[in-house]
């Protein structure tokens, strides 16, 4: 691993500007202030956020895109005890100042910055910097193509720091691509009664060797005492509402970006409760990784160099995570 010295200042960069996507060759590589890292990763996971980014979500986001990684601390000033380990990362940066912050909701802090997101450069790049405070050691027999993980499997974690789900509870998960799956095996470990209902048989593979049951439509509608909507998608959101019973709970975990869909009156008449579910516990995640609890290198379809994260952000089809190497 290089770390960076005053003589090497400048490094590879997958950098959104204005609308244009480019890989820059000479970005500034970042100086870690007082408290911070300045981090190699080893992968990057391209997310759906990030593709969500390229289309305007998020409010005109500029700079270094990408918040899921696994990487190397190459230098921390006034911390060298961090320096050398392997390590993931929380990707909101709170000011600690606000009054939100001051009542210790730091990850809804109201002047925060999001890794690759909101006001901060990302991870995908040679070199990043990011607070100590959020860094999380990874387990030495744990590989970096699973720690990669981390983030959306906390995020799914999500779920049940939210939503008592007792054995005997009915739950469904919409959507079959990389956080419906992840969230069907962390919901599965409660012992509930659980259905997945996705598009793509050809992603269901890790789901089956669990026994976790899939379907393409289900048969029963408004029977369902928990419904995780995690497509993404107005249509989602309809089958979500259909299938969940009155006084059921709906669990958002993607953004949907079609409010005017919403039928606020029928949510209302039933009584309906509608949970909002970001980010979530990483000491959990990696526990579970660690444990072999949930599988997630299967969900891994390709590897690219970052020279090609073009083409990766671009991609459509069946995949289900594609990872970034520098």
């Amino acid at each position: 691993m290089t770390t960076p010295s005053p003589d090497f200042n400048r490094m590879r960069a997958l950098v959104f500007d204005q609308g244009r996507l480019t890989v820059d060759s000479s970005y500034p590589v970042p100086c870690p202030l007082s408290g911070e890292a300045l981090i190699a990763p080893a992968l990057m996971g391209v997310c759906a956020t990030d593709k969500a980014i390229l289309n305007g979500y998020g409010g005109g986001f500029r700079g270094v895109l990408g918040h899921e990684f696994v990487g190397r601390v190459v230098q921390a000033p006034g911390h060298p005890e961090w320096e050398g380990r392997r390590v993931v990362g929380e990707i909101s940066i709170p000011c600690h100042g606000c009054f939100v912050c001051l009542r210790g909701d730091f990850s809804h802090c109201l002047q925060r910055t999001v890794l690759g997101i909101r006001g901060r450069d990302g991870v995908f790049c040679q070199y990043f910097t990011l607070p100590i405070a959020n860094l999380h050691p990874v387990p030495d027999g744990l590989a970096d193509e699973a720690a990669l993980f981390t983030e959306p499997l906390a995020a799914a974690l999500e779920v049940l720091q939210q939503v008592h789900i007792p054995p005997r509870a009915r739950v469904a998960v919409v959507g079959d691509g990389k956080l419906g799956l992840l969230v069907a095996q962390v919901v599965a470990l409660t012992g509930c009664e659980l259905l997945v209902i996705g598009r793509h048989p050809e992603k269901w593979r890790v789901l089956e060797a669990r026994g976790i049951p899939v379907v393409t439509a289900p048969r029963a509608e408004g029977e369902w005492d928990v419904v995780v909507e995690c497509s993404g998608s107005p249509s989602g959101f309809a089958l979500a509402r259909r299938l969940v019973r009155p006084r059921g709970r709906i669990v958002l975990k993607s953004a949907l970006l079609a409010p005017e869909l919403v039928d606020l009156a029928a949510l209302t008449v039933e009584e309906i409760t509608l949970t909002g579910s970001r980010c979530g516990p990483f000491p959990a995640a990696l526990r579970l990784l660690a444990r072999n609890l949930v599988s997630v290198t299967p969900l891994l379809t390709a590897i690219h160099p970052l020279e090609q994260g073009i083409e990766a952000l671009r991609s459509t089809g069946p995949v289900i995570k594609i990872a970034l190497r520098p």
